[in-house]
């Protein structure tokens, strides 16, 4: 593959013109692509011609940059997630209809929570939880949730990191993450509150594949003080057990899940 002046191969250089875009740049100008990509606006100018050219890229109304549709369906096609998504869907609905705030799934993405799907309510607290946007592991349930079962050298990597305080309640030493995701792994849910968005508390449960490891999360984001996990941790769970056995789950709980009833 042929490299740029800078050493840069064509397929790093689309990587990064694609990753311009996320939740918050939706739509963009090439001069605000090439900034975002770090990359010359000769090239950008360049590049972009031949992406849409293939559909891969188009203008919007405005003449602004926006991912193609074409490159939109075969991610929706051809996405891993796909099945993931599919199944959770419905029981992401009966959530929403009895809780009635946010629900989200999401799964580990490097060393960070991936959404890949979520309900929005108009009515409930700020949404951090957007489709595609990834937030750190030590800063949402889900990914408490997906740290606290993930190997001991990934956790012990990502918590000798520095890790950003995002609010007053967030928790950046590695002793008290290590004892909250020992918790975290007997009770089966996380409740964090405040800890990236000071209105927002998260509560999250493991979703489990054919092989019993824990594949994903379900939670939903409640107004802080709003918790009422003694309500909402059941219903997560049961929607969490129907969506774990629709992608093959044999309907048994890890040994170390304590499985405790929340209080309050």
């Amino acid at each position: 593959m042929a490299n740029s002046t800078s050493g840069e191969s064509v397929i790093r250089r689309v990587a990064k013109i694609l990753g311009a875009f996320d939740g918050s740049h939706t739509a963009l100008s090439v001069a605000a692509m090439a900034r975002r990509a770090d990359l010359p606006q000769t090239t950008t100018y360049r590049m972009v011609d031949e992406l849409m050219l293939e559909g891969l890229l188009q203008r919007d109304p405005d003449g602004l940059i926006q991912i193609g549709n074409r490159l939109w369906a075969q991610v929706s096609r051809s996405s891993p997630m796909l099945g993931l998504r599919e199944a959770a869907m419905p029981f992401m609905e009966d959530v929403q209809a009895v809780v009635g705030h946010h629900t989200a799934l999401g799964v580990l993405e490097g060393d960070e929570v991936l959404y890949i799907e979520r309900l929005g309510s108009r009515t409930s607290t700020i949404n951090i939880a957007e489709v595609a946007r990834r937030l750190p592991l030590h800063g949402a349930s889900s990914g408490m949730v997906l740290l606290a079962h993930a190997p001991a050298e990934f956790q012990e990597r990502v918590l000798s990191r520095r890790l950003t305080k995002f609010t007053s309640q967030t928790v950046v030493d590695p002793a008290v993450l290590r004892r909250q995701l020992a918790d975290i792994r007997q009770q089966g849910y996380a409740v964090r509150s405040g800890i990236i968005i000071a209105p927002s508390s998260g509560i999250a449960v493991p979703i489990f594949g054919a092989d019993d490891k824990v594949v994903a999360t379900l939670s939903v984001i409640v107004p802080i003080n709003e918790e009422n996990a003694a309500a909402r941790v059941p219903v997560l769970r049961a929607a969490a057990r129907g969506i774990s056995r629709a992608l093959g789950w044999p309907g048994r709980e890890p040994e170390h899940v304590r499985q405790s009833v929340p209080r309050g």
